[in-house]
């Protein structure tokens, strides 16, 4: 199934994308998109449903973050070799964890909002792995049983909060607008190869990201297994697993993201999201 989320901010409803590419609404079945709804049982009676009796939604609507009510929204650095090799940072020896704020958390369409005091504003398209089934301590054999989908997450960065700021990455990368979520989030089930999976990013129509998740350093159940020794993992917590080469900060000479600039990114099979940046007002 993919899932989704649809309205206008603060009044986003549940949906359902079905065979025909049209959004079904959820609502008189579930609340929202998160929590329980995203464990095996949830998405046991979504899938009950008859999809094609649920009312159409017409006409332009803006997509919201395809999770609700995200209680972690965790993110793993130099995860990809080639991306770590631009960077100019030695392979790490175990995932590099840092934390997205939910409050950076938007849909995949809205603008990005540059914010004061930036400019080094950058991009980095990542698969997003949503949690369906609570643990703590998962081994690697099992942690695939504890997602309930993946979708693509764009971990906006500014590089000078990032890095010249002192502290952790964390204020560099949770501003709001910093973490668009969705199209749609895809369950577990209908996404076989997750290993292999195409992830690409352009800037105005220019493409400069464009690799695919086999060049992990770390995969997804290495990560969910590596996390769970530190945290438990809830239904809804949303893990974003690192990007691959192509963004600014390795351009020679970098490039920064302004005001006007179109981006287009997307994962194969996962859907794609398409953002404006815009200033802070």
């Amino acid at each position: 199934m993919k899932l989704l989320r649809f309205g206008a901010a603060g009044q986003e409803r549940p949906g359902v994308l079905d065979a025909e590419g049209r959004i079904r609404d959820l609502s008189a079945h579930v609340d929202d998109i998160a929590g329980a709804v995203l464990t095996a049982e949830g998405l046991a009676r979504v899938r009950a449903l008859d999809i094609t009796s649920l009312p159409v939604v017409e006409g332009e609507v803006r997509l919201a973050a395809c999770v609700g009510r995200i209680g972690k929204f965790v993110c793993i650095g130099l995860n990809y070799r080639d991306h770590a090799a631009e960077s100019g940072m030695a392979i790490p020896a175990e995932p590099v964890v840092f934390n997205k704020w939910t409050s950076a958390v938007c849909g995949p369409n809205d603008d990005v909002v540059q914010p004061r005091g930036s400019d080094r504003l950058d991009w980095e398209v990542e698969l997003g792995v949503v949690i369906g089934k609570a643990g703590a301590y998962i081994q690697e054999a099992d942690a695939l049983d504890h997602v309930a989908g993946y979708c693509v997450v764009h971990d906006v960065s500014e590089r000078s909060f990032q890095f010249d700021r002192g502290g952790t990455w964390d204020k560099g990368k949770g501003c709001d607008t910093f973490g668009p979520t969705g199209p749609w989030l895809v369950t577990a089930d209908e996404v076989p190869d997750i290993a292999n999976a195409r992830l690409w990013l352009e800037v105005d129509g220019e493409r400069h990201q464009d690799g695919t998740t086999a060049d992990m350093i770390f995969t997804v159940p290495q990560i969910i297994a590596h996390l769970s020794k530190f945290m438990s993992l809830q239904p809804g917590d949303v893990i974003s697993t690192g990007t691959p080469a192509g963004v600014g900060l390795g351009l020679k000479p970098p490039r920064y993201l302004q005001p006007g600039n179109e981006i287009r990114l997307g994962i194969e099979g996962l859907g794609e999201q398409r953002q404006r940046v815009v200033a802070t007002t």
